[in-house]
């Protein structure tokens, strides 16, 4: 056993402080000045020889942060992901609970338990044999995973290239599960413009939008396909003035999933061309992409990376099979976009994230953050 692993197996209590003074601290996405909070404090925990901080400012969120070391000269440098925001607005789900073997909070699971393993490699590795004995890092935490990293893929985008893996840490899955394949996320708004009028005197003279928007709406939901993996969910709809009033516009937001870089191609091309249908005369829609995530794909040296891990993962008495293909995506399908080899789901092991029954199971902590230890150092 390497001394950074008996190092860390005395810092459970410690790491629990920690976790702790992240979780109190309510930092959805849509409240910047809680994630300022929840930054400083992890200013604090990434403070350690070795290691740098960057501060990447930010007008809309929080600002994202950018820890490095050095690292082994000549190796290949890895990179880290993680995010500091949560889905929970402040009053819904807040504070820190103990129960009994469990932790319970907003975000504890998805993902501040995440980046106290993080955290807690790192120091360990300061600890004992010093960071120069492992490659290079780039720890990335970005504040608007939740809302489909806008700021943040870009930013990662910039500062890992070249990185030789990129290991995220996600929301540990059952039995340990390791996901290696995320669809592909994107937003999608869809307008309709018609043309306003009297719906009992002038009804002939208007154009319905809201009409026009059904039909558009019933072509695209068509669209879904169970067997390619392919989903387009209208969620938001509104329009209209009154009862007694021809629409003269109305809007739909729409989310949609998707396997492969293909099929998201072809769904981005059918959604165009359905809104060029003249679904009711007179009457027009626009459409407006919002924050598109790539799918996360396995790549050439995705299952060398698993089985490495798994070594690692098992070595401390976790699972490591491969997880079934995810719904939702994560920044690791930016890194993975890059083509840079990912594995995800690295964190702390629990259930019910995105719901205020979220928890993680403590002694999950330290195995983790162990597994992660001895991967960097065979790196």
């Amino acid at each position: 056993m390497h001394d950074a692993v008996r190092w860390v197996r005395e810092q459970l209590p410690a790491m629990e402080a920690a976790l702790e003074a992240l979780v109190v601290h309510n930092s959805f996405t849509g409240n910047p000045e809680g994630g300022r909070t929840v930054g400083r404090v992890l200013d604090e925990v990434f403070r350690m020889p070795g290691v740098s901080a960057e501060v990447v400012p930010s007008t809309r969120f929080a600002d994202h942060r950018v820890y490095r070391s050095e690292g082994r000269p000549g190796a290949a440098p890895v990179a880290l992901l993680g995010h500091l925001d949560t889905v929970f607005p402040p009053g819904i789900f807040e504070g820190y609970r103990v129960d009994g073997a469990l932790r319970r909070g907003p975000g504890v699971l998805d993902m501040k338990g995440g980046l106290v393993v993080i955290a807690w490699a790192l120091k360990a590795l300061a600890s004992t044999c010093g960071l120069g004995a492992v490659p290079p890092l780039t720890v990335v935490v970005v504040a608007d995973e939740e809302v489909g990293s806008p700021e943040g893929a870009p930013l990662i985008s910039r500062v890992i290239a070249g990185s030789q893996a990129a290991l995220v840490f996600e929301s540990g899955r059952a039995n340990d599960a390791i996901v290696t394949r995320r669809k592909g996320t994107g937003a999608l708004t869809v307008r309709a413009t018609g043309k306003a009028a009297h719906a009992g005197n002038a009804y002939w003279e208007g154009h319905n939008a809201i009409w026009a928007l059904s039909r558009f709406i019933d072509r695209a939901q068509q669209l879904s396909d169970r067997t390619k993996g392919v989903t387009v969910n209208a969620g938001l709809v509104s329009g209209g003035t009154s009862k007694n009033t021809v629409p003269a516009a109305a809007v739909a937001e729409f989310d949609l999933r998707f396997p492969t870089k293909e099929a998201e191609a072809a769904l981005l091309t059918e959604l165009e061309e359905a809104s060029q249908l003249h679904f009711v005369l007179g009457a027009t829609l626009t459409l407006e992409r919002g924050p598109m995530r790539s799918p996360m794909e396995k790549l050439a040296g995705t299952d060398a990376l698993l089985a490495s891990y798994a070594r690692c993962a098992h070595a401390h008495g976790l699972g490591a099979d491969e997880a079934p293909p995810q719904g939702g995506g994560s920044d690791g399908n930016t890194s993975a976009g890059l083509g840079i080899p990912t594995i995800d789901a690295l964190g702390p092991r629990g259930r019910f994230f995105h719901t205020p029954d979220e928890y993680i199971e403590l002694d999950s902590l330290v195995p983790r953050t162990a597994a992660l230890i001895d991967w960097l150092l065979a790196a």
